[in-house]
């Protein structure tokens, strides 16, 4: 086959991520041909048995490699990892290093967890997949929706809201910035007394607030904060439901407090300087406390334990904080990036977060599937474009108006 040199030439180049957009676009061409394809399976999957003996892989496991290489672009890589890491195994069987995209169909190939994409590119065209005709209604992904609560109970819809000042509380402007932010600035009198505004975010919505003493705090779906319009006294005390990540400004001489509220109890979060991550939804069994930089001192029945960056602490129903001393912190702001990060990650708890983004209800029909989800998606994608990844494991789904039910 004259083809068959050069298809080994750029699928080396692919996999060494040396290939140039030309070089990429042939690969594409060539593998448009399904005798193409079936060469490159085969080359693949000799390479990958000089380095670790190969299970028997599925058809559909190959075609979902063979889509990210089709829907890969020089800019925005695809990437695959499944349940189990291929490249601990491989490290430590002593082999040698792989480039990135190797591990992505070594990982595809080697284990039998379920491969998800990293789409950086929500228009890639992907091969219809079996089951996807019963994917008849689409979702589309959240944005910057929320409602602000000022102090004498009236309401504003931010997202409808005009850019600029939205009202005065307290000795506080309240202005929304053209970046979908609102941001509180106060003025030189000092308030009367204190005056508390609440943000909240529905499902399928998130907000990014700028506190008056110059914190910044993401709102994640379904999450509220409640917050005065003017810092005063011996502390900042802020209250938050769902999950929020904050940057805090520094002032030694009035510590940032942060109060959870969660079906399994409260836990306080005190910080001087820092950025962290809390998550309590109502949903959830724990409330999940991420450190990322400086220094926090978190609270719960009478019991305190310290968090230093790279650690999280996770509240049990009981009241007892667990500690994870080594937290994966890019996992815990996945969100904030706009990411859905999945690690070891089971059915129930990916579609509580696709519930949130998407507003949708989530129904399981018959048997809850026991797989296990490790991976990144992001969050710009419709909902069907997700649920199309999802699909290429054993789980199936089908979209009626608001709701999603989900199958083995």
């Amino acid at each position: 086959m004259p083809d068959l040199d050069r298809l080994y030439y750029l699928l080396d180049r692919y996999i060494d991520e040396t290939a140039s957009a030309g070089e990429l676009d042939e690969l594409k061409l060539l593998l448009n041909d399904q005798s193409h394809e079936s060469i490159a399976r085969d080359r693949l999957v000799n390479l990958l048995r000089q380095t670790e003996p190969l299970p028997e892989h599925s058809e559909s496991r190959w075609q979902a490699i063979l889509q990210g290489i089709k829907a890969e672009s020089i800019d925005g890589p695809l990437s695959i990892v499944t349940a189990d890491t291929a490249a601990e195994r491989l490290v430590a069987a002593g082999r040698k290093p792989l480039s990135r995209r190797w591990w992505s169909v070594a990982a595809a190939l080697l284990l039998g967890g379920v491969a998800l994409w990293l789409l950086r590119r929500p228009d890639a065209k992907e091969k219809p997949q079996p089951g996807m005709a019963r994917l008849q209604h689409d979702r589309v992904p959240g944005g910057n929706v929320a409602l602000l609560t000022l102090s004498d109970g009236s309401t504003i819809t931010l997202d409808s809201a005009h850019d600029g000042v939205l009202a005065q509380q307290g000795n506080s402007r309240v202005t929304k910035l053209k970046n979908g932010q609102l941001a509180y600035k106060a003025l030189d009198e000092k308030p009367a007394a204190a005056v508390f505004n609440t943000l909240t975010t529905p499902r399928g919505g998130q907000y990014r607030l700028v506190l008056p003493d110059g914190s910044e705090v993401w709102l994640n779906a379904a999450s509220s904060i409640t917050y005065p319009t003017f810092f005063s006294g011996k502390d900042r005390t802020v209250k938050i439901t769902g999950e929020a990540y904050f940057e805090i400004a520094q002032n030694a001489a009035m510590p940032f407090k942060v109060i959870v509220n969660a079906p399994i109890g409260e836990q306080e979060v005190e910080v001087l300087g820092t950025h962290f991550n809390v998550k309590a939804y109502n949903d959830e069994s724990t409330i999940t406390t991420t450190l990322l930089e400086g220094s926090v001192r978190l609270s719960a029945r009478g019991v305190a334990t310290m968090l230093r960056p790279g650690q999280q602490g996770m509240q049990q129903g009981d009241g007892n904080i667990r500690m994870n001393l080594h937290a994966d912190t890019e996992a815990a702001i996945a969100w904030k990036n706009g990411l859905f990060h999945f690690e070891h990650t089971d059915i129930q708890e990916v579609m509580r977060q696709l519930s949130r983004w998407y507003n949708v209800d989530v129904v399981f029909e018959g048997r809850i599937p026991d797989e296990k989800f490790d991976g990144e998606i992001t969050r710009n994608n419709n909902l069907t474009e997700v649920l199309k990844i999802l699909q290429l494991s054993n789980v199936h789904f089908r979209i009626d108006n608001n709701k999603v039910t989900v199958t083995p």
